[in-house]
């Protein structure tokens, strides 16, 4: 039965349990703050469930505990860094640090990181870009997931994407989306769930159309909007991977495996809005934008038109005061973790059951 968690209490626990591998308690709380963030804006798929992911990876050796980056070059509005196999939310973290001075001092800035690993949720780091002033495009690559349109076997990678900007009263305007029909860890957590998954969404290992999240992990995940979903990812392959120095293609290993080198790159760009405009001007545009998009007429069944980074806003609210539901599967995950690092298990909130009449 799923069981309902304080947010606070899951960040503690996933901080604490990151700390006994030796992430430095200030990575370890970056890390578990990722993984409760996902969760709180109602993406499960990339939250607690891949907690252990990244603690295998840790204790395997395949990921640094401690990040040690190194810069390869540094052309002012340009660095590229060599993550030597960090956590990717700790590199990438950085990266936004380094991307938004640099932005600030020339106008715009690219910084690529290579040999980093899995960051969790894009938007989680452009949007820290927008809420200091830029504009935040932040793409990564992945390990294999489809296959090249027409191919039958997995060669290109989900490579997700985000843009953040500042929208003045209405927040951070944001966008995350991986390439393919889905991203793949709601497979994952469909598979946790021991639900089916939507038709359209993958194949199994022979192309043949699947529901059984099982099959489709070991299979294929469809792209979005057929060749064009295929074609995006392979270039921002070239824009993270070739670019950067990094691994590319096959080459990428997933965290979901506990061992190898993942080799994954990223590339984030930052463009500082007083380069380019008045950023009061700015903020009055884009609250223009958003306001005549809101006021769309609805279609039938739909209450009213979101934006960008809406849905997760109001979701994170919500949750805060509800708590987090954990499946059987994560729940029996971070159990384990538990007695192996001997940190106590967050506690679940009272069931109807348990509650005073």
């Amino acid at each position: 039965m799923p069981l309902t968690v304080g947010a606070a209490d899951l960040l503690g626990f996933a901080a604490a349990t990151t700390e006994v591998h030796g992430v430095p308690p200030e990575d370890a709380r970056l890390l578990a703050d990722t993984l409760v963030t996902a969760e709180l804006w109602g993406h499960p798929s990339h939250g607690m469930l891949r907690l252990p992911w990244y603690l295998d990876r840790i204790e395997s050796g395949a990921t640094a505990s401690v990040a040690a980056p190194q810069v390869v070059s540094d052309n002012g509005a340009v660095l590229v860094v060599d993550g030597r196999d960090g956590l990717g939310q700790v590199l990438t973290d950085r990266a936004v640090t380094h991307g938004v001075e640099r932005a600030r001092r020339h106008g715009i800035s690219a910084v690529a990181v290579r040999d980093s690993g899995h960051f969790g949720t894009a938007a989680y780091f452009t949007r820290k870009a927008a809420e200091q002033g830029c504009v935040a495009i932040l793409i990564t690559n992945a390990s294999p997931a489809m296959a090249p349109w027409g191919g039958r076997e997995k060669r290109v990678g989900t490579n997700p994407w985000s843009i953040a900007a500042p929208g003045g009263r209405y927040g951070t305007v944001v966008m995350d989306i991986a390439n393919t029909a889905v991203a793949r860890g709601k497979i994952y957590h469909a598979k946790e769930r021991g639900q089916p998954i939507p038709e359209g969404w993958a194949a199994d290992a022979d192309g043949v159309p699947t529901t059984d999240p099982r099959r489709a992990i070991e299979g294929l995940i469809l792209p979005m909007a057929g060749h064009k979903g295929y074609a995006i990812s392979f270039m921002f392959d070239v824009l993270a991977g070739v670019l950067t120095g990094s691994a590319f293609g096959g080459a990428v290993v997933g965290p979901y495996q506990p061992a190898g080198k993942s080799g994954v790159g990223h590339l984030l760009i930052c463009v500082d809005i007083r380069a380019m405009a008045d950023p009061a001007e700015f903020e009055q545009r884009m609250e223009a934008l958003v306001e005549g998009t809101k006021a769309t007429p609805a279609a039938p069944g739909v209450s009213e038109v979101l934006v960008p980074g809406e849905p997760e806003t109001r979701t994170a609210e919500r949750l805060r005061v509800e708590g987090i539901t954990v499946v059987d599967d994560t729940w029996h995950s971070l159990t384990r973790i538990a007695a192996a690092t001997g940190t106590p298990l967050p506690r679940p909130f009272p069931s109807v059951e348990e509650l005073p009449s």
